[in-house]
């Protein structure tokens, strides 16, 4: 997991060969003034999810792991709470993966938790079991999807 502000995103952009043209997509882009909706930047491979969600508590949200895509977590608007616990610690899936949705479900709670603000992001690699958008009121953010 890597946190840290939009401003800083140079310092991780060599980690993935895609971070580059997704961090430069964003910086250039009023996205939070857009529809909602999927925005695609390099077909299958890199894509952004603007959304626009509620929060829900901590203890309602299951964590959430993924093979084939790293997860940007960009945050434009309200206040999200991140969960985050070691893979290695999980104990109890609730929806086993899924390929095409690139997803499975576990009830653990998390261990740590990092709040993020505007113009911050969090980036979850595929041994980053998360639970995203925890927070109360309206969360505006982008999901971006790298392939791994």
């Amino acid at each position: 997991m890597i946190i840290s502000k939009l401003g800083n995103s140079y310092r991780i952009e060599s980690l993935h060969p895609l971070f580059k043209k997704l961090f430069e997509y964003v910086k250039q882009h009023d996205l939070l003034n857009q529809p909602t909706g999927k925005i695609v930047l390099d077909g299958d491979n890199l894509f952004i999810n603007n959304v626009a969600i509620d929060g829900v508590s901590g203890d309602k949200q299951p964590l959430e792991i993924h093979r084939d895509y790293i997860d940007v977590h960009i945050l434009l608007e309200g206040n999200e709470t991140i969960g985050w616990k070691a893979s290695e610690e999980l104990k109890t899936e609730i929806k086993s993966y899924v390929k095409e949705e690139d997803c499975a479900l576990y009830s653990d709670q998390p261990t740590t938790f990092v709040n993020i603000q505007p113009g911050e992001f969090v980036i979850v690699f595929p041994e980053d079991p998360h639970a995203p958008a925890i927070g109360n009121g309206k969360i505006r953010k982008l999901i971006a999807k790298v392939r791994v």
